[in-house]
C-alpha cells in the first residue's frame, strides 16, 4: 500500500513538471486521471489491459450523448444514467465486484473534484503573484509579496 502511494507522488510530481513544461496539457491530465483511477480501483495489470478500453468507450459514449443533448439539460441526465447503467455492467465483469463498478463512478467524480480544486489553487496562487491579493478582513487588498 505504502509502495503504491510513492508511486502516485512520484507520479503525480513528474507529471506536474510535464505540464509545466508541456503545452499539451490535456495529455498531462489524462495521465494524470490513468493514476488516479488506477489507484482508487487498485487494479491489476489485467485489469488495467480490460478495464482502460471499455473506460474509454464509456466515456466516448458520455461525449456523444452530452453532444446528442446539449440544449435540455433531462434529457442528457436520462441518457447519461442510461449509458452508467449499461457500462456498469461491463466494470461489473472486469473488475468482478458491485463496489468496484460501482467505484469507477465515485472515483471518475472525485478526479473532476481533485482536479477543479487544483486549478481553483492555481488561480489563486496566480492571482497572488500578480498582485491581485485576496482582501483582508478590514476591506483592504494585502500587498504582494517581494523578494526585497
Amino acid at each position: 500500500m505504502k509502495s503504491t502511494r510513492t508511486f502516485f507522488l512520484v507520479f503525480l510530481f513528474i507529471t506536474h513538471s510535464l505540464v509545466a513544461q508541456n503545452p499539451n496539457k490535456v495529455s498531462c491530465v489524462q495521465a494524470i486521471k490513468i493514476a488516479f483511477l488506477t489507484k482508487e480501483l487498485n487494479l491489476t495489470s489485467e485489469d488495467a489491459q480490460k478495464f482502460w478500453p471499455v473506460y474509454n468507450a464509456y466515456l466516448d459514449e458520455l461525449k456523444k450523448t452530452k453532444k446528442d443533448a446539449k440544449d435540455d439539460v433531462l434529457a442528457f441526465e436520462e441518457r447519461a444514467l442510461a449509458v452508467k447503467k449499461k457500462y456498469s455492467l461491463e466494470f461489473k465483469r472486469i473488475l468482478q465486484s458491485d463496489e468496484r463498478a460501482n467505484k469507477v463512478f465515485l472515483a471518475d467524480r472525485n478526479f473532476t473534484a481533485f482536479i477543479k480544486k487544483e486549478l481553483q489553487e492555481r488561480q489563486r496562487l496566480r492571482s497572488q503573484r500578480l498582485g491581485f491579493g485576496e482582501l483582508e478582513k478590514g476591506g483592504k487588498q494585502q500587498s504582494p509579496q517581494t523578494d526585497n
